[in-house]
C-alpha cells in the first residue's frame, strides 16, 4: 500500500494559517515518515502515536525553526538565480509572472559567472537555476557549465523544449554535479493541463524521458493547489513517477504560493518565510517565490554578493528577535 500521509498533511496544512495544528490518521510505521517530513518542510510534529499524529504548521518561533535546520538548509547555503523571466508557457499560478509576453530580464553569462564565483567564496553549497523557462536562452549550456564548474547545480525547466538546437544544447550540458528538475503536476493530463495549457502534460512526460535517456539525473516537481491535493490522485502521481524510474527522493510535491499570477495558495511573507537568497537581473530577493515582488527585495546591488547574503542573514537574526509567529520553509526544490 502506498502511504498518503504526507499528501494528507500538505492538503490539511495548506488550508490553515501558521501556528494552527491539524491531526492526521496514521498507519503502522508512518510516524517516522511524518517526523522526517516535518523536519524537512519546516512544520512541527507536536505528537505521534501508532494511529494518529498532530502537526503544527510552521514552528512555534523563528529561532527554534532556524536552529533546527541542517547546514545545507541555513540561509546562504543555497543560491537561486533567475536566468530569465520569459517562458513558452503562462501557468496560471506562476509566482514569477512568467509568460511568452514577459520581458526576458536575463542575468547574462558574465554576471552569472561572477555571481557563482562569489557565491562559492561566500560559503554557498548549491546553485539553483530557474525562470521563466531557461531553455529559451541560446547560451544556457554555457551558463550551466559556468555554474557546475564551481558548485553542484540544479536547473528547473518545464521539459518541453528538448528538440532541435535545444536538444543539442541539452546534450552539451554536464552530467556530473548537475540535476534537471522538470515540472509535472499529476499522473494524468487533466490537472496539469488545466493550469499549464492543453498538451503540456504529454510534452513534459516526453521531456522527462528524453532527459533520462541522455543520462541526466532528473527530479520531478509537482505544484498542487490545496483544494486539489486529493490523496488518491497524489498516490497515483507517485506511482506514475515510480514507473518512470524517478526515485522517491527526487519526487517533490509543493503547494501553490499566493504570489504572481496565483490568487489562491499559501500566503508567504518575509517575516514568516525562511529565506533562500535569490538573484534576478533586478536585484537580490528574500526567496524565489517572491523574486518579482518588491516586498521581498533585499537590495538592487548584485555585487558584492557576500554583502547581500550577510544582509539576508542579518535581517533573519532581527526577525528572530522580534517576530513571534512561526517560520516556515517553502521548498521550491
Amino acid at each position: 500500500m502506498v502511504s498518503t500521509v504526507v499528501l494528507d498533511l500538505v492538503e490539511r496544512l495548506g488550508a490553515v494559517s501558521v501556528g494552527t495544528m491539524v491531526e492526521v490518521p496514521l498507519h503502522p510505521g508512518e510516524a517516522d515518515t511524518v517526523a522526517a517530513w516535518c523536519a524537512r518542510s519546516g512544520n512541527e510534529l507536536v505528537s505521534a502515536t501508532e494511529d494518529r499524529a498532530v502537526v503544527r504548521r510552521g514552528r512555534p518561533a523563528m529561532a527554534a525553526f532556524a536552529d533546527n535546520l541542517s547546514p545545507k538548509q541555513r540561509p546562504g547555503a543555497r543560491l537561486w538565480l533567475y536566468t530569465n523571466f520569459d517562458c513558452n508557457l503562462a501557468c496560471d499560478y506562476c509566482c514569477a509572472r512568467s509568460s511568452p509576453k514577459a520581458p526576458r530580464r536575463a542575468i547574462g553569462v558574465d554576471r552569472m559567472r561572477r555571481l557563482v564565483a562569489e557565491a562559492a567564496d561566500a560559503g554557498v553549497r548549491e546553485v539553483f537555476l530557474t525562470g521563466g523557462e531557461p531553455f529559451l536562452l541560446p547560451d544556457l549550456d554555457v551558463v550551466v557549465r559556468s555554474c557546475v564548474d564551481r558548485l553542484p547545480t540544479t536547473l528547473l525547466t518545464n521539459g518541453m523544449l528538448f528538440r532541435g538546437t535545444r536538444l543539442d544544447m541539452l546534450r552539451r550540458m554536464p552530467r556530473d554535479g548537475f540535476t534537471l528538475q522538470i515540472s509535472l503536476d499529476s499522473a494524468t493530463a487533466e490537472l496539469h493541463d488545466r493550469h499549464r495549457g492543453s498538451g503540456t502534460w504529454q510534452r513534459a512526460v516526453g521531456g522527462i524521458g528524453i532527459a533520462r535517456a541522455e543520462g541526466f539525473r532528473v527530479r520531478v516537481a509537482a505544484t498542487v493547489a490545496p483544494h486539489e491535493a486529493d490523496t488518491d490522485a497524489q498516490a497515483a502521481f507517485h506511482q506514475k513517477l515510480d514507473g518512470m524510474g524517478i526515485p522517491r527522493e527526487d519526487q517533490v510535491v509543493r503547494p501553490v504560493a499566493q504570489r504572481g499570477f496565483a490568487t489562491d495558495g499559501l500566503a508567504l511573507t518575509v517575516d514568516t518565510l525562511l529565506p533562500e537568497v535569490t538573484v534576478t537581473a533586478d536585484g537580490v530577493y528574500w526567496h524565489p517565490v517572491g523574486a518579482d515582488h518588491d516586498d521581498q527585495l533585499v537590495t538592487r546591488d548584485l555585487f558584492p554578493l557576500r554583502t547581500a547574503i550577510e544582509e539576508v542573514q542579518r535581517r533573519l537574526t532581527e526577525y528572530r528577535r522580534t517576530v513571534a509567529v512561526g517560520a516556515q520553509r517553502f521548498p521550491c526544490a
